[in-house]
C-alpha cells in the first residue's frame, strides 16, 4: 500500500527511518552498491522527500493476511 512520508528520525545506530501517515516506520538505508538512496546523506534530500508516497511493507502484509 502506498503511505505519505510524513517525517525522518534515526534509529540508534544513525540509520534513517521514514516516519508514514499510517503510523509505520521504514528503514530508508544507503548501502552501495545494493542500496542506492543518496538523498539520506543530506538535509535538503531528506526534506525534499516529504510528502512523497512509498510502498509500506507491513500496511501490504496486513492487507494481504
Amino acid at each position: 500500500m502506498r503511505r505519505i512520508i510524513v517525517g525522518l528520525h534515526q534509529d540508534e545506530v544513525g540509520d534513517w527511518v521514514v516516519d508514514l501517515d499510517c503510523g509505520h516506520a521504514q528503514h530508508m538505508r544507503h548501502k552501495p552498491p545494493l542500496v542506492v538512496r543518496p538523498w539520506v546523506l543530506t538535509e535538503e534530500g531528506r526534506a525534499g522527500r516529504i510528502g512523497m508516497d512509498i510502498d509500506c511493507v507491513l500496511c501490504g502484509r496486513a492487507q494481504t493476511g
